[in-house]
């Protein structure tokens, strides 16, 4: 029910380097899945690692960090900014043990919980040597797994390995 976080950093090899607000634009022009990533900064190399690994599937996540538009701390210009990427298709919350302590991660799943479709926000649940993480949200939101067969797939709360058809927005 959760995915190993050494599974996820094997793609940090493949974190490209990039600028999320301009590629964010130019994704939606070419019509790809859109994401925001929503993760603790104390997880950088596991947020590009999810990042890589959805650009290898044709999607364009964004990552606030990587927005020179943002300020240096966290503050009100943060939020705001942060709510003006409501439009983008998904929200993925990368649940760690440090995401779950954060302040900010909480109010970005509240946000987008009053925002997006419930089929948009989606759960990735990890394991780590000290346990897993996420499983507070795993019986409100859809989750990304291991489907049986390969590959991932996006899960219902109420399901286990029943794997939802596609991972498209409504």
């Amino acid at each position: 029910m959760a995915i190993a976080q050494s599974t996820i950093l094997a793609y940090e090899a493949y974190a490209p380097v990039k600028k999320s607000a301009e590629l964010i634009k130019e994704a939606k022009a070419a019509q790809k899945q859109t994401a925001f990533l929503s993760h603790s900064h104390n997880d950088g190399k596991l947020a590009k690692s999810v990042q890589a690994f959805l650009t290898a599937q044709g999607w364009e996540v964004y990552i606030d960090w990587e927005d020179t538009a943002m300020p240096d701390s966290p503050n009100r210009v943060t939020a705001e900014r942060i709510q003006a990427k409501k439009d983008l298709q998904w929200f993925l919350f990368l649940a760690t043990q440090n995401s779950m302590k954060s302040r900010w991660c909480p109010w970005e799943i509240g946000y987008a919980d009053g925002v997006k479709p419930y089929e948009n926000i989606l759960i990735l649940p990890t394991s780590d040597g000290n346990g897993t993480h996420g499983n507070e949200y795993l019986q409100l939101y859809r989750h990304l797994d291991s489907a049986q067969g390969g590959g991932y797939g996006a899960f219902r709360p109420d399901s286990t390995g029943v794997k939802i058809a596609a991972l498209q927005p409504r």
